[in-house]
């Protein structure tokens, strides 16, 4: 029998109260205490020549992981009620006071990273054998070297300043500008008004005409408020590459640092997929055979291509997720029951809500919550076992020392698909009939699609756009013709309708403290991919090296993690055709399996 959970998270354990919550003010005023004592330390604070460096560098370590934590629980915890409910004004206010707080904790940080870059090589490379500090080479040597790439202090303190409300004001100007809209949709002949990310739920519907109305109406109200995004989008740009000049970069520095990868494992990725989009383009032509069609409209990219695709409540699919987590390992199972049974997980499909799905950590509770609006596909399935991943790589991590927790974004990706991967087999492998096969392989098949077309499209317009905005602000009726540039390409001309205002819609532009939130996702998809290869190889046993692969993710760069973890040299084209070789072999099931149905 099917243990029923709920759909609804309990943030009530972490703060009572929501955003009323006394707990939480008291704990954000201690928070501001911990940030006073951390700045006046990084103003006093300098490496001394002596026996004592590594003894005050320690005492350091932990002041900064004693400021740290609270604030990340506060931007969490508001995160969390801000997507919940995107009527919670009081939220909203908050959010605006942790962010004053976060920039002022960024310019304590960059203090002392200066003040580290400073010490002479001969001091700097004994304090790195010191025995306690070991264990922190890799942070400290990667703040150093930071450090050497910033501004003076003054001119960053600025910059940090200025960006609470500019540069991250733009940010939450996006926010709520998407919270107020909503759309009205006829859906099995009754007339709704949903969210935006109610309405995007509807592209998965069997019925083309709600899929298209549902789009329809979403592209009306992004072209109502074009003006807004595009001047909101503009800023954010404008903001960055401003500063981006000063420090002398390049646009994907910072973003390339962020991930601790190399611009040449980023070409690599990307010209081993380039080259090998024709199988992808096939599965589209077939796709748009099954629906009757010519060719694919963009509302048809999530369509279902059989009748029989079932849906499964969210007690049924957390027990499917399970079943499947617990053969791969007893600690992946464990743990997601754990979440399941506590309630770590919003899943409620219901008004108010923020489109989209994440996972956020909560690191002074050991806690992480799950986000998403699950509506019962197997690709809801899929999507709740990727953000169980990434909370799994945070209970992972927690023997590590907090310090050495702040893994990347592309590296976290590879967990949250590695979990994403053990469903999703195991859903075609127990697949009832051809059709519900058929429709399994094309949910696995439209995950390759996403990651090596859409994410592809959106990197090619961020890549382009940048370009453009440094001569000045691009207007909204460009921006669409650089997205439908990017959507043509990077879908090799297989679609017949686009989705010009996807620059609009697409919260990842808007986020300020993640420059090119889209790569990363790609990298995690095929990364990930060698890694559940060796899963599948090595057997139930590989759970421990997994873990032990988890535990690196924050102590070293990507190349050096695969070739640690997995032996291979990831700036080269051939490892990441070895993860899209697995991907179409997935099209050339679905092709053999679509054809032989007739």
């Amino acid at each position: 029998m099917t243990v029923g959970y709920k759909e609804v998270w309990n943030l009530e354990e972490i703060f009572p109260g929501g955003s009323d919550s006394k707990e939480f003010r008291v704990y954000l005023n201690n928070a501001k205490n911990h940030l006073e004592t951390i700045e006046e330390t990084a103003k006093l604070f300098n490496v001394p020549d002596s026996a004592e460096a590594a003894e005050q560098i320690t005492a350091l370590l932990e002041q900064v992981k004693e400021t740290a934590l609270p604030l990340n629980q506060g931007i969490s915890f508001i995160g969390c009620l801000q997507a919940q409910d995107t009527e919670d004004r009081k939220a909203g206010l908050l959010q605006s006071e942790l962010v004053a707080l976060d920039a002022r904790f960024i310019s304590a940080m960059q203090i002392v990273q200066k003040k580290l870059a400073a010490t002479g090589f001969a001091v700097w490379t004994a304090l790195m054998e010191n025995e306690a500090l070991v264990p922190f080479r890799f942070i400290l040597n990667e703040w150093r070297e930071e450090a050497k790439l910033q501004l003076s202090e003054q001119e960053e303190r600025l910059i940090n300043a200025l960006s609470t409300d500019g540069y991250h004001g733009w940010s939450q100007l996006y926010d709520k500008l998407v919270g107020d809209i909503r759309v009205n949709v006829d859906v099995d002949n009754q007339e709704k008004v949903l969210s935006v990310g109610q309405a995007e739920n509807l592209s998965s519907h069997d019925s083309e005409h709600v899929r298209k109305t549902a789009q329809e109406k979403l592209e009306e109200a992004w072209a109502e408020k074009e003006e807004y995004f595009a001047q909101t989008l503009n800023h954010i740009a404008g903001f960055r590459l401003a500063v981006y000049e000063q420090r002398g970069w390049e646009v994907l520095q910072e973003p390339l640092q962020m991930n601790r990868m190399s611009r040449g494992t980023l070409d690599a990725m990307w010209n081993a997929i380039s080259r090998h989009k024709e199988p992808f383009k096939q599965y589209l032509t077939k796709k748009s055979e099954l629906l009757g069609k010519d060719k694919l409209d963009w509302y048809d990219l999530d369509a279902p291509v059989t009748e029989t695709t079932g849906k499964l409540s969210y007690s049924e699919g957390a027990a499917f997720i399970l079943k499947h987590f617990g053969k791969f390992g007893p600690e992946l199972e464990k743990f997601s029951r754990m979440a399941f049974e506590k309630q770590w997980i919003e899943a409620e499909d219901r008004p108010n809500k923020m489109p989209g799905g994440f996972c956020t950590s909560l690191p002074e509770s050991d806690q992480s919550r799950i986000f998403m609006t699950y509506s019962g596909s197997m690709s809801n399935v899929s999507t709740l076992a990727h953000e169980l991943g990434h909370a799994f790589h945070t209970h992972a991590l927690q023997p590590v020392h907090w310090l050495n927790q702040q893994y990347a974004m592309n590296v976290a990706e590879t967990a949250s698909t590695f979990a994403e991967m053990i469903v999703a087999d195991a859903a075609v492998q127990e697949a009832g009939s051809d059709e519900e096969k058929l429709a399994l392989l094309e949910d696995k098949v439209q995950r390759s699609v996403a990651f090596f077309m859409n994410i592809h499209a959106r990197f090619l317009f961020e890549t382009r756009f940048y370009e453009e905005r440094k001569e000045g602000v691009v207007p909204a009726s460009r921006l669409n013709e650089l997205m439908e540039q990017a959507q043509r390409e990077a879908f090799a001309d297989s679609l017949n309708t686009l989705h010009p205002h996807f620059w609009a819609s697409k919260l990842h532009f808007y986020i300020t403290d993640v420059p090119f939130y889209n790569f990363p996702y790609t990298f995690g998809y095929l990364f990930s991919l060698s890694v559940y290869a060796k899963a599948l190889e090595e057997g139930a046993g590989f759970e421990e090296k997994y873990v032990a692969m988890l535990q690196d993710t924050a102590v070293m760069t990507a190349e050096d993690l695969a070739m640690k973890h997995l032996g291979e040299d990831i700036t080269q084209e051939a490892f990441w055709e070895k993860g899209i070789s697995l991907c179409i072999n997935d099209v050339e099931a679905f092709l053999e399996l679509a054809s032989a149905r007739g």
